[in-house]
């Protein structure tokens, strides 16, 4: 089932990927809950920041993680 998103955001730890808390199915924080990994990246495009889930505050990263072409958007 594919559902819209708003932003994608990458997991420092892993890589995962998943949407945003403004997307209906909140991926990025159901990875965090499962795994507890905290940190998460703006990834589309990358950003520059992060986010930290267990602190509940903006992150810098200097070290953004490359981005390597289009993301598609399914809608």
């Amino acid at each position: 089932m594919h559902s819209p998103w708003v932003h994608l955001r990458l997991c420092r730890i892993c890589g995962h990927v998943g949407c945003c808390d403004n997307s209906p199915l909140r991926h990025a924080r159901a990875h965090f809950e499962k795994t507890g990994h905290p940190i998460i990246e703006g990834y589309d495009p990358p950003e520059g920041w992060g986010w930290c889930y267990i602190d509940r505050e903006e992150v810098a990263l200097p070290d953004q993680t490359p981005q390597r072409g289009p993301i598609p958007r399914f809608v």
